[in-house]
């Protein structure tokens, strides 16, 4: 047994519709009486790749002692699935970077003589909801501009929504964030120009998403990822100023001392000195 990050199932918030389930190909999840349920901590490989499928918000990460992972266990499950299966599990630990996972993989299907699957480019179009991106090297020249010109996209990572951002997705490392509220980018005009310039960007609704979640969630992310400082934006709206204190809160719990500014957005489109 060792300490390790594996996945949480709330199973008062599951109702069991089973969307996780072809989203963890490593076979970890099944639906038992209703309910997803974590099967093996031998095959949960902690990377949370069920996370953005579950509408419900009942998947997290947490800390605890568990079985190591083994990918060469993993593997021997995933081939009896097919080639479909094990495609979507090499480009699953290659969006993660978890170059050393898919080097087992990889080595797996040689010592068994089978075929290894070629892996896609990230779609360009559609919504790959799951898909890791990070954007920052395609910003690095448009960054270094004094003045950045209007209608230029300062995002640099992909996804944003706290719920969908894996705890470990590389663009986190040594990141500055921009935590915002749902609402301030379409308020503010200027939103990439003068807020996200620079920044990784991470969104949520502090009023109809879960405020519970999302605290736990970013302190994950702040206790798991050297996090340079945070920013968080919001609506001057008294409901948007939930965002700032689970923020805080989560820096708290974090036990770090991470920067942390507050920037607030009138209801005209207006940034607040």
């Amino acid at each position: 047994m060792t300490k390790r990050q594996i996945i949480k199932i709330d199973q008062d918030k599951c109702n069991g519709c089973g969307l996780c389930i072809p989203n963890c190909p490593e076979g970890a999840l099944q639906i038992i009486d209703g309910k997803a349920r974590l099967v093996s901590d031998l095959f949960c490989d902690g990377l949370g790749a069920c996370i953005g499928y579950c509408p419900q918000g009942a998947i997290t990460l947490e800390e605890r002692e568990a079985e190591k992972y083994d990918e060469a266990k993993v593997m021997e499950n995933i081939v009896k699935q097919g080639k479909n299966v094990i495609k979507a599990h090499l480009e699953h630990l290659k969006s993660h970077g978890e170059t050393e996972y898919l080097k087992q993989a990889a080595d797996y299907l040689k010592d068994k003589g089978i075929e290894i699957p070629q892996q896609d480019e990230p779609s360009a179009c559609g919504c790959p909801s799951a898909q890791t991106l990070d954007l920052r090297k395609e910003k690095e020249v448009i960054t270094h501009e004094k003045n950045t010109p209007r209608g230029v996209s300062m995002l640099a990572n992909w996804p944003v929504q706290i719920k969908l951002v894996p705890v470990f997705a590389p663009y986190l490392n040594n990141a500055h964030l921009l935590i915002a509220a749902d609402c301030v980018a379409f308020t503010y005009a200027d939103f990439h120009r003068d807020l996200l310039k620079e920044k990784i960007l991470l969104i949520g609704c502090p009023k109809l998403d879960d405020a519970s979640f999302y605290q736990e969630k970013l302190t994950q992310i702040l206790k798991e990822n050297n996090i340079k400082s945070v920013a968080c934006v919001h609506m001057e709206v008294p409901c948007c100023f939930g965002l700032v204190q689970l923020i805080k809160s989560a820096l708290t719990a974090s036990g770090k001392n991470i920067p942390f500014q507050e920037i607030t957005i009138t209801i005209k489109g207006e940034k607040l000195k």
